[in-house]
């Protein structure tokens, strides 16, 4: 029988991210998206909840708490449903630390994890997504040449989460031949690289200007020949099980999505309670009532997906298809609610006073991101 009963351990992880997303992170949503920036204080408050480094062992710095990728999905969804950039800031150091730490070598655990188990926040991050129209995590454009030496990468990266500050990445590609691909996993055409910030040939151009998400910083990145040793290929010759990787990161997205649909829909049940229209509250209209129905049911199911696909994970089940069915019905669903949402406020829905053109801006950014947050 599925059972998706909470733990207490869970429930109180839920508890204390939502009262930090209520109380600190909601507040500071409007003014970093205007602003385009979010405060130093705000992250190193939200770093010194121990997301990053919980699950890093303490011989590298971190806690050494066990991995789950439910209670990671819970965290996402309250960080999103106080703010979806904010969330996604947060989140990007694990971008870096997280598939090392499940699939690195041991030297490639003692070396790179401390660098993000640290004591205040330090940006690492990924190149996951391209700027192609076609992109498509299955064939990439970046390609990784190999050589006795180690690896060439050459190729285009967009979306990267705080590339300027950010001291490394793991960046995602396509082996050139077949002999030198991963051999775990659904996904055997692609690899991931760790690669230092500084490497020569690394580019990262101007800061992107987004739609949504604006008070997240990502950034464009050129790679030009960018040589590698050996030792850079994550999980070393046997390569890492990019599947897995690439099902953690949409269940991340998919509870985001999950977050983002919520607050739209408590704020516009809100609204619609307190809005008289002839004489009654506008939330006793059959019309808007309705709507907000299926809303309800429908974040509900999002949520179902999302936790039956990390459910999978945490057992060590192969889940990238019920990852890509959560995250893909998630996005539609916060494409819907916000929308919904905005309709509900009417005229007051389009301008800045309420959040949820914001909440909208943002949610349609879902159906096209790809490797922007992992659990």
């Amino acid at each position: 029988m599925i059972d998706f009963e909470l733990s207490d351990e869970q429930k109180m992880v839920r508890e204390t991210v939502g009262a930090f997303a209520r109380d600190q992170v909601r507040p500071a949503a409007r003014l970093s998206d205007e602003s385009g920036a979010i405060t130093p204080d705000l992250v190193e408050q939200a770093w010194e909840l121990g997301l990053a480094r919980g699950p890093i062992p303490e011989g590298f710095g971190g806690f050494g708490d066990r991995r789950s990728i439910l209670t990671g999905a819970l965290v996402a969804e309250e960080l999103a449903w106080g703010d979806l950039a904010i969330a996604l800031h947060v989140f990007a150091p694990q971008l870096f630390a997280f598939p090392i730490l499940e699939m690195g070598t041991e030297e490639q655990r003692q070396r790179f994890l401390p660098l993000v188990a640290t004591q205040h926040f330090t940006a690492a991050s990924a190149a996951v997504m391209e700027p192609r129209y076609d992109f498509d995590l299955s064939d990439l454009g970046t390609i990784a040449s190999s050589s006795p030496l180690g690896f060439t990468l050459s190729g285009d990266k967009c979306c990267v989460p705080l590339a300027q500050e950010a001291r490394a990445f793991l960046i995602y590609a396509r082996s050139e031949k077949e002999s030198n691909v991963a051999r775990l996993g659904d996904l055997p055409g692609t690899q991931v690289f760790i690669v230092a910030r500084d490497a020569a040939g690394l580019t990262v151009a101007e800061r992107e200007k987004n739609m949504g998400i604006k008070a997240l910083a990502t950034y464009e990145l050129k790679l030009d020949r960018v040589k590698l040793a050996p030792d850079a290929l994550l999980g070393g010759q046997q390569g890492a099980d990019v599947a897995r990787l690439a099902a953690c990161a949409r269940v991340a997205l998919a509870a985001m999505a999950v977050g983002v649909s919520r607050a739209a829909f408590e704020y516009a049940r809100d609204y619609a309670k307190e809005r008289n229209a002839f004489g009654a509250p506008i939330a006793t209209k059959q019309a808007i009532a309705f709507m907000l129905a299926e809303m309800a049911i429908e974040i509900d199911a999002a949520r179902l997906l999302t936790w039956q696909a990390a459910s999978r994970l945490d057992k060590g089940l192969a889940a990238l298809k019920e990852a890509s069915r959560a995250k893909n019905y998630a996005a539609s669903v916060a494409l819907k609610t916000t929308d919904n949402a905005v309709q509900i406020l009417g005229g007051h829905g389009y301008i800045r006073e309420h959040p949820v053109e914001m909440w909208l801006r943002n949610a349609r950014g879902f159906s096209a991101f790809e490797g922007l947050a992992i659990v």
